[in-house]
């Protein structure tokens, strides 16, 4: 099967990109025995070992420490060394331009002038050897800890079980000194993330395999304790070309705001007589200039693959970033389409990650899993992050789901409009003009939500994933009987909503969905995605489960669908204590606004 409209393979056909291969090849001096047992000289218990040394693999004892690079102290802090000397050599440059002698080292100053340069100096070279010194971190069985802080002191770990995404960044500075910044993300870090900046980039690296191979759950057999973690195989998905990037910087709404600001600039000068133009587009450009780069430099050289260890992300122009994600942690994904895209066919891509939040530097590059691209590629990474499905015909689901906009000839209760059910016709006078778009899929393994007529939406939320459910009725929706269902994930910029459907069909999906999230989760990978899971034990109650795809929830199927399951006995009440455990019980309550 091929893409509407283009050709070439089906995207999700195979959608594991390692299908018919050893997810573990190329880690097979691995298998059997700890991945973290490895090089580096036996040190006695409290020496700190300095990260030229390498990153030693075995998990550290208690009191062996590793210290970062010694520059990075000066990658960290070259805008307070810019700024220091801007204040002091701004006066000397102007005088030497200038053809003058420069007041400080004249009338016998010279000697003050450089004792005070030399003090700053050494006070600057101190602070920055006290901060490398005191920087310390350690790689155990089950956490990685940082010690930071000189006259603070911070004391940071995460767990390994928890992590849920590791970034490797390269700003230019540390690029030039081949230098790189560690950052793992545990659920709900938010901001207190755990850095290591910086070591060497193959340390790094190197370090980053170690972590994500005891986060997986692997383990070693007595007698390879000197073996190194490979890095695990991957196989690259797709690469956006740069000339796409530039394409979508132009089509995007930074353009748009240039046009309305000259239009605006011209009218002003033609209409007061005056130079109002100038002024008025001075702060624009800034605006405007910075919008074209913050595209363009964050989806530069854009790269996506897929491993053992989870998805991999690679971009960036001056500052560079190579994310991972592991396996299951991946909320929520929001496909969007602007208007100016749609004449190229061109998507992007949103996620919520556990740990990411929705602070500035987290809202942009880090939660993009696709800055441009098209229907295909936005099924290869939908095929990435949701490897099944849950349906049969996973094209007309999806293609409805970014595309489709139902009749007008709608029943009083929504129509079915290619697996999505969407809202009453009775609404068209509260919203006109997306009454047709709005609507919901479920299949088995997640719910679709989409909206937007001008700009596009496509949110998907595994089952698992759904943390609690809410319904919002205000007093319009109450007299035309429809209600909004919201589905709460981690924080982040995807906020998937289910709009204006018909009140009685979100009652039931709000009892159909509550269920089928606390059964999903119990059947979801582990934390350690690749450790051995034991066999789940069939419940002699039954119970609601996932129901199979792009069924219309109407009073007779739902009835139809709840019975079956118990009929056939394969589904499970949700496990109260496993959820607990989780995290992710999910809570069921209803708003109804006055």
């Amino acid at each position: 099967m091929t893409v509407p409209g283009s050709t070439g393979p089906d995207p999700l056909q195979g959608r594991d990109p390692l299908h018919g291969q050893d997810p573990l090849q190329g880690r097979d001096p691995l298998r059997g025995r700890d991945p973290l047992q490895g090089r580096g000289p036996e040190a006695p218990p409290g020496d700190v070992l300095p990260a030229s040394q390498g990153v030693p693999l075995t998990p550290d004892p208690t009191g062996i420490w590793h210290r970062v690079h010694p520059v990075s102290p000066l990658v960290r802090g070259w805008i307070a060394v810019a700024a220091i000397a801007y204040f002091f050599g701004r006066d000397w440059f102007e005088t030497v331009f200038r053809g003058e002698e420069f007041w400080g080292l004249s009338g016998g100053r010279a000697v003050w002038t450089v004792l005070i340069v030399a003090g700053v100096v050494l006070l600057l070279l101190a602070g920055f050897f006290l901060s490398w010194w005191f920087t310390r971190y350690q790689v155990t069985d089950d956490h990685v800890r940082v010690n930071s802080g000189v006259l603070f002191r911070q004391h940071r770990q995460a767990r390994l079980d928890r992590v849920q995404a590791i970034d490797v960044i390269q700003p230019l500075l540390a690029r030039i000194f081949g230098l790189a910044e560690l950052k793992f993300e545990v659920a709900d870090a938010g901001e207190s993330a755990v850095r290591l900046a910086y070591l060497p980039l193959a340390s790094a690296q190197e370090l980053r395999a170690t972590i994500l191979a005891r986060a997986a759950g692997l383990t070693s057999a007595p007698g390879h304790a000197q073996e190194p973690v490979p890095e695990a195989p991957e196989q690259q998905i797709l690469a956006v070309p740069g000339s796409r990037i530039v394409g979508a910087a132009l089509l995007s709404g930074t353009t748009v705001f240039l046009a309305v600001m000259l239009i605006a600039a011209g009218l002003s000068t033609f209409v007061f007589d005056a130079a109002f133009g100038p002024a008025l587009l001075l702060p624009a450009a800034f605006g405007v200039a910075a919008g074209y780069w913050s595209t363009f430099s964050t989806g530069y050289n854009f790269r996506a693959a897929v491993s053992p260890d989870g998805i991999r992300l690679r971009y960036g122009l001056l500052e560079t970033r190579a994310q991972t994600v592991p396996p299951g942690r991946v909320q929520a994904v929001e496909i969007m389409q602007s208007p100016l895209w749609r004449f190229k066919g061109w998507y992007r891509m949103r996620v919520n990650v556990a740990g990411y939040g929705v602070s500035t530097e987290n809202s942009g590059a880090r939660t993009t899993l696709l800055p441009v691209g098209t229907q295909q590629e936005v099924m290869q990474m939908l095929a990435l992050v949701l490897p099944d499905p849950g349906t049969e015909d996973p094209f007309t689901v999806f293609a409805a789901g970014l595309d489709g906009i139902a009749g007008t000839d709608q029943n009083d209760g929504g129509a079915f409009d290619g697996g999505f059910v969407t809202s009453p016709r009775r609404v068209r006078w509260l919203s006109w003009l997306t009454w047709r778009r709005n609507g919901f899929a479920v299949t088995g393994t997640a719910l679709l939500a989409r909206g937007g007529r001008l700009w596009r939406s496509l949110a998907v939320v595994p089952h698992e994933r759904t943390q609690s459910i809410a319904l919002h009725q205000g007093p319009l929706a109450r007299r035309l009987r429809v209600a909004d269902l919201r589905l709460h994930t981690t924080t982040g910029p995807v906020t998937p909503v289910v709009y204006q459907i018909d009140a009685g069909t979100a009652r039931r999906l709000f009892d159909e969905q509550a269920s089928r999230a606390a059964a999903a989760r119990r059947r979801s990978l582990p934390d350690r995605w690749l450790e051995a899971r034991p066999e789940a034990t069939p419940d002699p109650h039954g119970g609601p489960g996932s129901e199979p795809a792009t069924r219309r929830p109407d009073g007779q199927q739902a009835q139809q669908d709840n019975q079956q399951p118990q009929q056939e006995g394969h589904q499970r009440q949700p496990d109260a204590h496993q959820s607990q455990q989780d995290g992710h019980h999910p809570e069921q309550e209803s708003h109804h606004g006055g």
